[in-house]
């Protein structure tokens, strides 16, 4: 069995990851808050084929499993802690970067998801045909793509 200082555990932590999580964590939640009020009653065109239009999602990414609310909410939460468990060891540069949008992305779905009775999540971005999402979902896949390019130079996730 091998057993590690706390002091050393600790020092391991990549704070800033914590630090982007909660940032998004927050600014999410304000935009949502902003949108059931400001689009309760109408859309608002902002150009083009970007829309402004409240909708809400029970399900996760483009609406899959909307019938299993509980299921996806235990799912996401695993899946949040499995983000915790990884990204407080990310490495400095673009892995604690991809983490921590991750990570806030992740947890402020989970915080709107858990918040809304019903259980379901704020959506107010709408592009044209593609799905309507939210700030914590373009985070969550600016994260994953952030991550997907460090992998792909040979950066390491993980220090």
């Amino acid at each position: 069995m091998c057993l590690v200082s706390r002091k050393r555990l600790i020092d391991r932590i990549n704070y800033t990851v914590i630090v982007i999580a909660l940032v998004v964590t927050a600014i999410d939640a304000l935009s949502k808050v902003w949108a059931r009020h400001a689009l309760a009653k109408h859309a608002i065109h902002v150009g083009g084929a970007i829309w402004l239009r409240l909708q809400y999602n029970s399900g996760i990414s483009f609406s899959f499993n909307q019938s299993r609310t509980l299921l996806t909410t235990i799912g996401t939460v695993v899946v949040a802690v499995v983000v915790v468990v990884v990204g407080l060891n990310a490495r400095r540069g673009l892995p604690t970067i991809g983490f921590g949008l991750l990570l806030g992305g992740g947890v402020a779905n989970i915080v709107d998801r858990l918040s809304a009775s019903p259980h379901r999540v704020t959506d107010f971005i709408a592009l044209g045909s593609f799905p309507v999402f939210n700030l914590a979902d373009g985070a969550i896949t600016g994260g994953f793509v952030v991550l997907l390019v460090a992998a792909l130079t040979g950066e390491k996730l993980l220090s």
